[in-house]
């Protein structure tokens, strides 16, 4: 049963960082990407990062490209997404999202966690 579990979340002001963590389990050798994406209240869940297991390959949502960068440990089975520079428009809950390919639409996504919720504000 695949699982994935989102940590990191919580309240920063305008400009500073958070890290969030997702820690995955019980995956199938179908599974190579796992992505980041957000949701803010009334708005639609959009594609944040996703980074591919067998390459390493990295994608970004353009409002994100030089804030943020997501990483791996296989070790740990953990996949991290370093956010800076952090703006209010940022504000979201955060998920992370297990799929065969990376994707930037929640319908190419095929596992979810529950969320982290970030908040941007002063």
């Amino acid at each position: 049963q695949v699982q994935l579990v989102e940590s990191g979340g919580g309240l920063v002001q305008p400009g500073g960082s958070l890290r969030l963590s997702c820690a995955a389990s019980g995956f199938t050798l179908d599974i190579d990407a796992i992505g980041w994406f957000r949701q803010a209240p009334g708005k639609e869940r959009e594609g944040v990062s996703c980074i591919r297991s067998s390459d390493g390959s990295t994608y970004y949502a353009d409002a994100v490209k030089g804030r943020f960068t997501i990483s791996r440990d296989n070790a740990k089975n953990m996949v991290y997404l370093q956010m800076n520079t952090l703006k209010p428009e940022d504000t979201a809950v955060f998920y992370c999202a297990a799929g065969r390919l990376c994707s930037d639409t929640p319908r190419g996504m095929d596992y979810w966690g529950k969320g982290t919720l970030v908040t941007v504000s002063s």
